[in-house]
């Protein structure tokens, strides 16, 4: 447990946390129903089928402290952010163990009428804003983790970008934890009508292999016509826990680009959804985990067609490499009413050592009966005569191995508009490739 983190998840913690963020009294009555609902719940059972692939059995939650948001975390020495290289920001906002510690938005922007900052103080500032939309994505009662999140988050974020607005210049949230630290921030972005904006999302631990706890939340709501590219890189440290509810919930034609990069956590279990909620809604969602050791991530997905003539278009693709595993588990759910959808779904894995394991279970649920909807996957072994060639032409084991494995993401990152998106992703492939024989 970090020095920064002094309370329980407990009936005192909770207290004690309510008294350091001093929030208006509608989100005060939030947390405590969160809590409540939480303190009567068990933990999620193996024998469930959402938890059947991931053993939570050594998970132990009194490992962990909630982030003492009194402390001033020390000031970094450099950044582990990847996505801000070469880039004009037009504002970010950073958390250490979920207390704030930068936050900017350009004075253009401001004038426009974009507010963005710490969700904690524009709740009670900008409550217009924020009560509306909080917790409206989000199912605090999902399971123990999101009702535990929704009772103890702090350091969230919160985005608001005003009806025709565009911002030019991405938007960057950063999130570091220190080894054993813990994060609860929740991410809550608010597109209105005809707006368009780019966020960079970041997560990450100071150490490639440091402990810690993440319970966080991303909620995404776009107003019909509005534009949205967010990408979302996490990278804790080998040995954190990553629970998490990330959802979408997008209205007529509006368009959503998700860029989701999984390298780092000892154990990730992500849900991650997307609700398509009005007639020509378009969301595409590119995927990439890359595991290594004996990690595991857990991730599964849902697109959900609630109107007629939306597109969801979900590409996932993993390596795997010496005892990691991944779990991918999509479903493409259509409403009756949602006639003319057009769905698909894809999961492609290459299994880099004999140890190492993929899961991939597709599945389609359809009420409507003029739809077309296709799902995929595939779980291949890196092709030995691709190697062969590659050494031939003077390549060692490992750089053959690496442009193999770049060309397996390669089809991911021509989807990917953003310049420094695809390099930093690149770079992070890189260098998880190891040395085989």
């Amino acid at each position: 447990m970090s020095s920064s983190t002094v309370h329980a998840f407990d009936e005192a913690g909770f207290e004690a946390l309510l008294e350091q963020v001093a929030e208006p009294d509608w989100l005060v009555a939030l947390r405590r129903e969160a809590f409540e609902h939480a303190s009567k719940m068990d933990w999620p059972h193996r024998r469930h089928e959402e938890w059947i692939r991931t053993d939570i059995r050594t998970f132990q939650l009194g490992k962990y402290g909630l982030p003492s948001l009194g402390d001033t975390p020390a000031e970094l020495e450099s950044s582990p952010h990847q996505l801000v290289e070469g880039v004009q920001l037009g504002g970010r906002i950073e958390t250490v163990d979920s207390a704030v510690v930068q936050h900017s938005l350009s004075d253009e922007l401001a004038s426009k009428g974009v507010v963005f900052g710490p969700l904690s103080e524009l709740a009670g500032t900008h409550a217009d804003l924020v009560r509306p939309h909080l917790f409206t994505a989000f199912d605090p009662d999902h399971d123990k983790f999101a009702a535990l999140h929704a009772a103890f988050m702090a350091g969230g974020q919160f985005l608001y970008v005003p009806r025709g607005v565009t911002i030019s210049q991405p938007l960057h949230i950063g999130s570091i934890m220190s080894d054993g630290g813990t994060d609860t921030t929740h991410t809550l972005i608010v597109l209105e009508e005809g707006a368009e904006a780019t966020v960079l999302h970041e997560s990450n631990s100071l150490d490639p292999n440091a402990g810690g706890l993440h319970l966080g939340s991303i909620e995404l709501i776009q107003k019909p016509g509005s534009h949205l590219r967010f990408v979302s890189l996490q990278e804790w440290g080998h040995k954190a826990y990553h629970f998490a509810q990330q959802k979408a919930v997008i209205d007529r034609d509006c368009t959503l680009q998700w860029t989701i990069a999984a390298m780092g956590s000892m154990l990730s279990k992500v849900n991650q959804t997307v609700d398509l909620i009005g007639p020509g809604a378009d969301s595409q969602v590119n995927g990439v985990m890359f595991t290594e050791a004996r990690q595991h991530l857990a991730y599964h997905t849902q697109q959900h067609h609630r109107a007629p003539s939306c597109h969801s278009d979900f590409l996932y693709k993993a390596a795997q490499q010496d005892n990691s595993r991944t779990v991918w588990r999509g479903m493409i759910k259509v409403d009756p009413k949602a006639q003319k959808t057009d769905g698909y779904q894809r999961n492609d894995n290459l299994v880099l050592s004999a140890s190492a394991r993929a899961d991939s279970i597709p599945g389609l649920e359809i009420e409507a009966d003029d739809v077309r909807c296709t799902h995929g996957s595939t779980t291949s072994k890196v092709d030995e005569e691709q190697i062969f060639y590659a050494r031939c032409r003077g390549f060692t084991q490992k750089e053959a191995t690496r442009m193999i494995v770049t060309g397996f993401f390669q089809q991911i990152f021509d989807r990917i508009t953003i310049e420094s998106v695809r390099e930093a992703l690149g770079a992070a492939i890189a260098r998880q490739v190891r040395e085989y024989e």
